[in-house]
């Protein structure tokens, strides 16, 4: 496949980058560097800096290249930050994606895998959560992705597939690609490998949930696997032609003090917690239903293990203290 990128400076599009590579196919990324990091960019890969709502810029390229297919990562993804900021989300992540999919069909590119989130789901009372379950997006951000697989949905002329991600973790298994960010991260797992690492303490946002042990509960999966069902989802779109939507997790969830326990088996820098107020816009539990992508796409995890992606990001973790020591 000849694969555009968008956002392949960040954490999934490059390890999807690389996957991708390693499997021959080509691969060009559009990214600004306004999140992404020009490190995590494979070698391999032709990297394009411009933001994707550039109509001369990305028209060239298009005009210059016949790809296959698009995958759409360019996104801002803080929950709390969109609740500050809803302006930014909607602006960024819908309409500039809105610009970008009109300069595609314009250069006769349709088909789309686009990044969205299981955020759109909002909390439900259902121990788990199927595509065609009731959507009720609780952040902005969330909202801004809705909004994107609406305009997909309604657009005749585009092939589609839409992955909804549960909670990201892990690296790329050679250590090529993970989770940068150079302010603190929101994402939990990141947040637990750099405490440990610098022997800080980590925050619980609230601690009053209807779990058994009052905190939120995540389905996690790893970055590997979900770059592996994008790298799926484009090899059936492009067969068979055929528009769909597919959750990505692996249909079992997480408390945090779960993962905190489970981490503090496998790393010798016990993590220590304290509790304080739940941060706006967080849902209290969501966990995949999977078995419409493994059925339709024979997407089979291999990396579907909670102490497998908490080894994979501390491992990952290590590396980056490292080199910026």
């Amino acid at each position: 496949m000849n694969v555009l990128i968008t956002g392949g400076a960040g954490y999934i599009g490059s390890c999807t980058s690389n996957i991708l590579l390693d499997e021959g196919h080509t691969v060009t990324i559009i990214d600004n560097l306004s999140t992404g990091s020009k490190k995590l960019i494979p070698k391999k890969a032709t990297f394009f800096k411009s933001n994707i709502q550039d109509q001369k810029k990305i028209s060239k390229l298009l005009k210059k290249n016949k790809f296959d297919i698009v995958f759409h990562f360019a996104a801002f993804i803080k929950v709390e930050e969109s609740v500050v900021y809803p302006k930014k989300y909607i602006q960024n992540n819908y309409n500039n994606s809105i610009k970008f999919f009109s300069i595609c069909k314009k250069n006769n590119l349709k088909n789309i895998i686009f990044s969205s989130t299981a955020a759109i789901y909002g909390n439900t009372k259902k121990p788990m959560v199927k595509e065609n379950s009731p959507l009720n997006p609780e952040s902005p951000y969330a909202h801004s992705k809705l909004n994107v697989e609406n305009f997909l949905k309604k657009n005749k002329y585009f092939s589609y597939i839409i992955l909804r991600y549960f909670n990201v973790a892990g690296a790329d298994t050679k250590l090529r690609s993970g989770q940068l960010s150079n302010k603190p991260s929101t994402h939990l797992i990141k947040r637990i490998c750099e405490k440990s690492i610098k022997k800080q303490t980590i925050e619980i946002y609230g601690k009053n949930y209807p779990s058994k042990d009052g905190t939120t509960i995540r389905d996690y999966i790893h970055v590997v696997d979900l770059a592996d069902a994008h790298i799926q989802s484009a090899k059936y779109l492009l067969k068979k032609k055929k528009s769909n939507i597919f959750n990505c997790g692996y249909g079992k969830g997480y408390s945090i003090m779960e993962v905190i326990k489970c981490f503090n088996k496998i790393s010798n820098n016990k993590i220590k917690y304290k509790y304080a107020d739940r941060r706006d816009g967080d849902i209290y539990k969501i966990v995949a239903n999977v078995s419409k992508i493994k059925k339709v796409i024979k997407w089979k995890p291999k990396h579907n293990s909670i102490s497998k992606i908490l080894v994979s990001s501390l491992t990952w973790q290590k590396k980056v203290y490292k080199l910026n020591a």
